[in-house]
């Protein structure tokens, strides 16, 4: 994440004729990332997390599904455990800590199920797709781990500027979801339904992470394109 958030800034920096460059860790003549900066860019990354799995299962199912006959079929993410908030109204209604603590939450329990998925797939026997698939597969397991990162450090300026209490922090994946759900993802070669149910799951709960971002953004920093 601060790798982008190096190049971002830096980009924005470029345009501004005689500014101070901008710079994540506030080197010597560098200026820190408000965060308000630090918000649009976590919001930007998941959005563009969300876009590539949308694409991905939408392709995945046209290959494999093509008759649609998954439809109406019931799936058990398994990230169920996991409490989130229903709506925009009751996200809003969540405190911040709570709310950053489901968004950290989400993306911890998805890093090792998608590291899965791109080895399963770039293994997997349709080559035509899959070489396609495993790089889009690779680049969102890249980029949860990116955007934990980066809601990690955002949660800290959060903490620093005294909007967010200090109870928010790192938890271990295999303390929010059943044990199963892990050894179903780590037992070996999965399968297209597999496949399928798992972007299925990840496309829901990448959708949550970005409004959840989007909704914690209005909540702690009120008028700021809400």
């Amino acid at each position: 994440f601060w790798s982008s958030l190096k190049q971002f800034v830096t980009s924005v920096a470029s345009s501004l004729v005689g500014a101070a460059p901008l710079c994540a860790y506030g080197q010597a003549g560098c200026q820190v990332p408000t965060l308000a900066e630090i918000f649009d860019r976590v919001i930007q990354q998941s959005s563009r997390m969300h876009g590539i799995s949308s694409d991905l299962h939408s392709e995945f199912e046209q290959y494999f599904f093509p008759s649609k006959n998954l439809i109406g079929t019931e799936r058990k993410c398994h990230t169920y455990a996991i409490l989130t908030p229903g709506d925009k109204e009751n996200a809003q209604r969540v405190g911040r800590e709570q709310l950053t603590g489901v968004i950290l939450k989400l993306l911890e329990a998805w890093g090792d199920p998608l590291s899965q998925f791109y080895q399963s797939m770039s293994q997997g026997q349709n080559q035509d797709f899959n070489y396609y698939s495993s790089e889009k597969a690779l680049e969102i397991s890249d980029m949860v781990h990116e955007l934990r990162d980066g809601v990690e450090k955002m949660a800290d300026k959060m903490k620093l500027l005294g909007v967010l209490g200090n109870t928010v922090g790192y938890i271990s994946p295999e303390t929010l979801v059943p044990s199963s759900a892990f050894s179903y993802y780590k037992r070996g070669y999965l399968n297209s339904v597999d496949h399928h149910d798992l972007l299925y799951c990840f496309r829901r709960d990448s959708n949550k992470v970005r409004n959840y971002l989007r909704i914690l953004k209005c909540t702690t920093l009120p008028g700021l394109d809400c």
